[in-house]
């Protein structure tokens, strides 16, 4: 129940899984309907046994009264054996149905699944880290805990494509989004925003420890066709102020992420500016 219950909330957040609620619904309301008619059949045949079962009404009876109660019974048979029928047909409909209707379910939480991750690194996009920060900035303003957001790009980025090809930035880029992985915890979110550039949110994380989450980047360098060439990036942060809304975050961090490129283009890891 409770699991049905969480199915439904989440389709109905979702205006494109309204049809599937609804078919749901119809196949709840359809499987109440069967139920209901199989007691009120249930309490007709105990009803008729035990009106032929009492001996009064078995004492002087005529012919005719004899097969009438013999036409009932044949015809109380006959019902319930059209009945029976008739809900075993209905459970395998309501069966062909709730398999159909979890299949659909299924593809289109895979299609939401895809239109949020990057197909290139595995990293969810932009638009589900708009969602994620969305909802982390109310939990952070309601229970007092720090949130960090670190905007990251890559340093010369258009030299490793013109110098060693697309292929090549392709794989520096998947790289790194491996190493972010690598360096958050469990509750954080590794993020490509498009291009060279990419988000962390750590929450319940302060500058403190953001610096621990850069550290684990350490020093990062790619082969490609026997070569090896390092990656260098730029980050930029912002640590929640009350007040702070999404977009305010993240223009501070791509600020921060400006000031930090401008001063140091050659370091071959940057520190982070505060904001």
């Amino acid at each position: 129940m409770d699991l049905q219950k969480s199915t439904l909330t989440q389709a109905v957040e979702n205006p494109n899984d309204r049809e599937f609620v609804q078919n749901l619904r119809k196949i709840e309301k359809r499987d109440w309907w069967i139920w209901a008619n199989s007691i009120l059949i249930m309490l007709l045949l105990t009803g008729a046994l035990i009106t032929f079962a009492l001996p009064p009404l078995s004492q002087g009876e005529s012919p005719l009264f004899k097969m009438k109660v013999r036409d009932a019974i044949f015809g109380l048979v006959t019902l319930i054996v059209l009945f029976i029928i008739y809900t075993i047909y209905q459970q395998v409909l309501i069966k062909r149905l709730r398999r159909q209707l979890a299949e659909k379910q299924h593809h289109s939480l895979i299609l939401r699944e895809l239109a949020m991750i990057d197909a290139l690194t595995g990293l969810y996009n932009r638009r589900f880290a708009e969602q994620r920060l969305a909802s982390e900035i109310p939990r952070s303003a309601r229970k007092g805990h720090p949130l960090t957001i670190v905007l990251l790009d890559l340093d010369d980025f258009k030299y490793i494509n013109d110098t060693y090809g697309h292929p090549a930035g392709d794989l520096a880029l998947q790289e790194f989004a491996a190493a972010l992985n690598r360096a958050i915890r469990g509750g954080d979110l590794a993020v490509r925003m498009g291009g060279d550039e990419f988000l962390l949110i750590l929450p319940e994380c302060n500058h403190a420890q953001l610096q621990l989450v850069l550290d684990r980047l350490g020093p990062l360098e790619v082969v490609w066709e026997g070569r090896k060439f390092p990656l260098k990036y730029s980050a930029g942060w912002r640590e929640y102020t009350p007040g702070d809304q999404p977009e305010t975050m993240l223009a501070a961090a791509d600020q921060a992420l400006y000031d930090n490129k401008r001063a140091s283009k050659s370091a071959p890891v940057r520190d982070t500016v505060p904001v």
